[in-house]
């Protein structure tokens, strides 16, 4: 994720997307700022001279070809340097509508219940490992699988953005609770990479997309196919590593939630399905947790559709939108670009 967080992922290949400050949500109402962020100005490497920065009426984006690309506003479109930040208001204006427009069912309901009827299916999954039959069995791995990506994948993003309560309280017990407790992922840097790095900047390559989750020194194939079965063992280690630069008091925390979580789910393979040996209980940890690693680790996450791609039309912007295997073609085909080629976070300019 997570997550920058070196254990959150990137995209499998960008797509031009537009901000809103506005929290996310999923469901069958209008998005409402899924995964969009500000496509800040950029350069690709550090030139010589005074740092060169793309006009503020420009959009940066990554196009078809997998290259930086910009987007100028349409032709009756405000320009100079107000104009990028009067389209966005214009844009947030409407995604307001939008959520004033949409019941709490809508707003929070829908996410609600996904998260508890993964959280209610936990127990069948646990009981199903107790089973010597060979489909009940990989039905209760798949059901742990399914409901952990859920509460870690839509729980702790969701909760890093406190959409699932309007309590400061809550918001802070479930971000806990989804994204230390089962993430296994320290909350602070989650939410720093996310939405400070990941929403900040979306479209600039090597920052928002793709360090979050970088391995040059791998090839395509091993990254794609064989680092995600890492993503279980790596994103604790890298939480922990993180620890050294939080208080004291927020490393203990972390370092508790984190071990409590962990521990749960071993306690609960051992006494709950009947695992008789540390070593097949830690074995069907590791199966569950990376289940569904591959797509967390390739998919393009979701965008704002409806009201984004209207807006965009309307204003003859580009909105690039395009299938998981186009897109995991693509970002095959282009990933010494994307993800080797990329410059370092100190190499860019002009980010603001």
């Amino acid at each position: 994720m997570s997550p920058g967080r070196a254990g959150w992922p990137p995209r499998a290949a960008g797509g031009a997307r537009l901000p809103s400050r506005h929290r996310d949500t999923e469901g069958g109402c209008p998005r409402l700022a899924r995964d969009s962020a500000p496509a800040r100005p950029c350069s690709r490497r550090a030139p010589r001279g005074p740092p060169q920065t793309v006009p503020e009426s420009s959009w940066v984006a990554l196009g078809a070809a997998g290259r930086a690309e910009l987007m100028e506003p349409a032709r009756d479109a405000p320009r100079g340097n107000g104009g990028g930040e009067a389209l966005l208001g214009e844009l947030e204006a409407l995604v307001r509508d939008v959520e004033r427009a949409s019941s709490w069912w809508e707003r929070r309901g829908v996410d609600c219940a996904i998260l508890g009827l993964s959280l209610l299916a936990l127990p069948a999954g646990f009981l199903c490992l107790r089973s010597e039959n060979v489909l009940v069995l990989g039905l209760g791995i798949t059901i742990l699988g399914v409901s952990h990506y859920t509460l870690t994948v839509k729980g702790s993003h969701l909760a890093t953005h406190g959409a699932l309560t309007e309590s400061k309280g809550w918001s802070k017990f479930w971000e806990l609770f989804f994204v230390e407790v089962c993430l296994a992922f320290s909350a602070e840097y989650a939410k720093y990479g996310h939405v400070k790095i990941h929403h900040g900047y979306t479209n600039v390559l090597g920052l928002g997309d793709s360090s979050t989750w970088r391995l040059p020194c791998l090839n395509r194939f091993v990254y794609m196919f064989l680092s995600p079965l890492l993503i279980p063992v790596i994103t604790p280690l890298v939480a922990v590593e993180r620890l050294r630069k939080v208080e004291l008091r927020l490393a203990v925390r972390t370092l508790g939630l984190i071990s409590l979580g962990l521990y749960a789910h071993y306690w609960l393979l051992l006494n709950v399905s009947g695992f008789r040996s540390p070593g097949s209980a830690l074995l069907c940890m590791f199966i569950t947790r990376s289940l569904l690693a591959h797509p967390y680790l390739h998919v393009n996450i979701f965008q704002v559709k409806p009201v984004v791609s209207r807006f965009l039309q309307e204003k003859q912007l580009r909105y690039n939108e395009d299938s998981y295997l186009a897109r995991f073609r693509l970002f095959l085909s282009h990933y010494e670009e994307l993800m080797v080629q990329t410059p370092p976070i100190t190499e860019l300019v002009g980010l603001q």
